[in-house]
């Protein structure tokens, strides 16, 4: 297995990285692959939804709740897309306005006051970019979760299951562990809208998804995710269950790693590893 990974993980040549970045991306947004909520409920027990954030209103493209794992009392929590058109509109294609950002991190809190780890599931083109969410606060809304993500006291994970977008995704995964699902992808911004922004032409999409080294591979590269997740052949859509026990045995693993450090530790290597993300010098 672990030549496997190895072997997945070596970057794409200059030959091949466009159409592997774009095969990957057409496989992370494949609309059998299964959304945030079906890990939580293959995985978890127990799960108690929590509702609403006590400001405005109860976000329909978030879900979060008490839940069980391996008999572990945690919290997790996931956007919700929708399979049918009607909720996806509803859903607005998983994509959550500020107030659920604010019930996941009122949930957090709830789940830090009880000792309880969290876990996230991530599959989002970013958040809602509506006029209503930019006037209820959305950009304060996502940096709050960050700042009271990177020091929350209790273990916590994060799992990229398809689309990881922008803020919107990053908002979720300020954690302890960051995983990635071999075929998501994790970027500033979609294909389609660096696209338009560079070349005034959303229809050169595949360059742009070269340009942004968003695969697994690249992200892992990068050191921005912790570990990537291998799916059956031809994606997680192929194959549900033997994806949810792969997830299962990674997010087992990874947990109990968590676990047996002490909550001082896990502050600062989470304060380390987001610290040093993004640095460059200049070599002469």
């Amino acid at each position: 297995m672990a030549a496997e990974m190895d072997s997945r993980t070596q970057a794409p040549t200059a030959a091949d990285a466009t159409p592997e970045a774009w095969k990957r991306t057409e496989v992370a947004r494949h609309p059998q692959r299964p959304y945030p909520m079906d890990y939580i409920e293959a995985l978890f027990t127990d799960f108690s939804e929590i509702h609403g954030d006590r400001q405005f209103a109860d976000d329909a493209a978030m879900s979060a709740g008490m839940a069980r794992f391996g008999g572990t009392p945690v919290m997790v929590i996931g956007n919700l897309k929708g399979r049918t058109l009607k909720e996806r509109v509803e859903r607005k294609f998983g994509s959550p306005d500020p107030e659920g950002y604010r019930k996941a991190l009122r949930c957090m809190k709830i789940a830090e006051k009880f000792g309880h780890p969290i876990f996230t599931f991530i599959d989002l083109a970013g958040a809602n970019p509506g006029l209503g969410a930019e006037e209820r606060g959305q950009g304060e809304a996502i940096a709050r979760n960050l700042l009271e993500m990177s020091r929350l006291r209790v273990p916590t994970i994060a799992t990229i299951t398809g689309e990881g977008g922008s803020g919107g995704a990053l908002a979720l995964a300020v954690t302890d562990r960051v995983l990635m699902l071999e075929n998501a992808i994790y970027s500033v911004i979609s294909p389609e809208g660096c696209a338009s922004i560079m070349w005034k032409d959303a229809a050169k999409r595949q360059k742009a998804a070269e340009a942004l080294r968003y695969t697994a591979i690249d992200v892992k590269r990068l050191g921005c995710v912790d570990d990537v997740i291998p799916e059956p052949e031809g994606g997680a859509h192929t194959d549900p269950a033997a994806m949810m026990q792969i997830m299962n045995e990674h997010l087992t693993r990874q947990f109990a790693e968590l676990q047996a450090k002490s909550l001082d530790q896990l502050l600062a290597e989470r304060y380390e590893k987001f610290r040093n993300l993004a640095q460059f010098y200049t070599v002469a």
